[in-house]
């Protein structure tokens, strides 16, 4: 797939965006509330999870890291940028995946024992919730996590609570309403559409990438330095991956049952929805562009 393309990480103010509250709520910091993952753990989604590496999804991390460190990976999903991430701070640094699905990280775990990463590990549950060890990590780093939780400024003041004091914060998220294709489709227009309602109707922000330095700040974390980077699909087999994969997961995952359950959209839609992801994919002129913002911020 097309490489990231990186800006000045220097720190810059995030306008507000209309429709979006200007600061996140807060819940407690010992129970986090109730989140509702829109994407869910069919193939559709795993596949896309499964493509990533340190290079495409946290290349603005990488200068960041040493050999010897301990990182925490939250949301570590099938375990390949884990395993990457691994490889970057070890033999002596260590690094431990958390994900909510069993299924996942027992995935993740033979992802890891098939390359041979004999310095990470993976543990099931709420990073939240478990007992990881306060203040005992150098790096805590979370990519398109914050996106589908309803307290993303409490989850980063969680984060900075594993971290030892000054250690560092990672995060990586979308924003999807600032997501540029063309050709012009309206098929894919009335995707976003379903995506961004279903997201506000489960109280997330499917535009976190824009809010990540605002919710550092309200967080207490120190010195947060914001950046963005891309994906970009525009070579045929780029279109043909990025095309098939969402015109499944439009009609075959959670986001499909969220949006029929929630009168956000009908089957019948759905399937012209994945059409217009079809017919994009053919398009040879086609691009597409996601555009993420990335926060590093010490702990406190």
């Amino acid at each position: 797939m097309s490489g990231a393309s990186h800006a000045d990480p220097s720190p810059v103010r995030i306008p507000p965006c209309e429709g979006r509250p200007t600061r996140a709520r807060q819940s407690s910091p010992v129970t986090p509330p109730d989140d509702t993952y829109i994407h869910g753990h069919s193939d559709s989604v795993l596949r896309s999870h499964r493509w990533r590496t340190a290079e495409n999804s946290a290349a603005y991390l990488l200068p960041r890291l040493s050999p010897g460190m301990r990182l925490l990976d939250v949301g570590c999903g099938p375990g390949t940028l884990t395993v990457d991430l691994a490889r970057r701070v070890g033999p002596a640094g260590e690094v431990v995946g958390v994900d909510i699905s069993e299924a996942v990280v027992a995935e993740a775990a033979a992802h890891a024992a098939e390359r041979g990463a004999d310095n990470v590990s993976f543990r099931a549950g709420d990073f939240r919730e478990l007992d990881l060890g306060a203040r005992s990590f150098d790096v805590v780093h979370a990519h398109q996590v914050l996106q589908h939780l309803r307290d993303p400024v409490g989850a980063l003041a969680a984060m900075g609570r594993l971290a030892r004091p000054g250690g560092l914060v990672a995060a990586r998220d979308s924003d999807y309403r600032s997501f540029c294709w063309t050709p012009a489709d309206p098929r894919l227009d009335r995707w976003r559409a379903i995506y961004t309602s279903v997201s506000d109707r489960n109280g997330v922000a499917a535009d976190a990438g824009r809010w990540l330095l605002r919710w550092a700040v309200d967080a207490g974390l120190a010195d947060a330095a914001y950046s963005t980077s891309t994906w970009t699909f525009a070579t045929p087999a780029d279109r043909a991956w990025w095309g098939d994969l969402w015109a499944e997961r439009v009609v075959a995952s959670n986001l499909a049952d969220q949006a029929v359950e929630y009168g956000v959209a009908t089957r019948t839609e759905l399937d012209e929805v994945a059409g217009g992801f079809r017919a994009w994919a053919a398009a040879p002129e086609a691009t597409f562009v996601l555009l993420h913002g990335e926060i590093l911020a010490a702990a406190p």
